[in-house]
């Protein structure tokens, strides 16, 4: 499940990950939704800024694997262009506008990964970031080695996808991947201040700055 909200008076797009009984887990249905809003507010003259949230007690476990499982059909050969897990990094990785994070709690898998793809990532002193994929026996995803190893510097990005070890919000501060660590109970309302400066900024200037910061990535999907 998945819920939109349009902050009147802020023009902040806030896309929350509200699916607490299986801690967030993402189904594909959810990515399709995601990847909808983006593109939603990318389109949309009232949208400045949009802001990713979770729960208080878990950002996301990851992908859900028992609806993966649920659909996986041999014989679907469907294109990757048409798959909800990849229209979402697509639409990510190329909306316009600036993208806030907020995470508490785990952020595992792809809710780590999403966050290489933000502008602005703020974590409460709960929050725990892990990419399990070796590990798991599958590859790092979503540009994430290229991407982490440019945030962290390679040794720290061979160690947290090589180990797939957990690793804390202060670690994840220290290394780059997230902008400031807050109290647990002032992180959703500092993350919704910053996107409100952005709002109050030249919405032409913006794009423009973070087109030019993300040309190097434009091939990377």
């Amino acid at each position: 499940r998945l819920h939109q909200l349009l902050v009147r008076g802020e023009e902040t797009r806030v896309i929350r990950l509200r699916r607490p009984e299986k801690k967030n887990a993402l189904t594909q249905a959810m990515y399709q939704a995601m990847a909808d809003a983006l593109n939603a507010a990318d389109t949309d003259p009232a949208v400045r800024a949009i802001l990713f949230v979770g729960k208080p007690e878990v950002f996301t476990a990851g992908n859900d694997l028992e609806d993966f499982l649920k659909s996986a059909n041999p014989a679907d050969n469907a294109p990757i262009e048409e798959r909800s897990v990849y229209r979402f990094m697509v639409a990510l990785s190329s909306v316009s506008k600036p993208v806030v994070a907020a995470v508490a709690g785990a952020a595992v898998g792809i809710g780590t990964t999403l966050l290489m793809h933000c502008d602005m990532v703020y974590a409460a002193e709960s929050a725990k970031f892990s990419m399990p994929f070796a590990p798991l026996g599958v590859c790092p995803e979503f540009g994430s080695s290229l991407l982490l190893a440019q945030i962290m510097g390679y040794q720290r990005a061979a160690e947290k996808l090589m180990l797939g070890e957990p690793f804390s919000a202060q670690e994840a501060l220290a290394s780059g991947l997230v902008c400031k660590v807050l109290p647990n109970e002032e992180l959703l309302a500092y993350a919704r201040a910053q996107a409100a400066k952005l709002v109050a900024l030249p919405a032409a200037s913006l794009r423009a700055t973070k087109r030019l910061m993300k040309a190097p990535q434009a091939d990377l999907l």
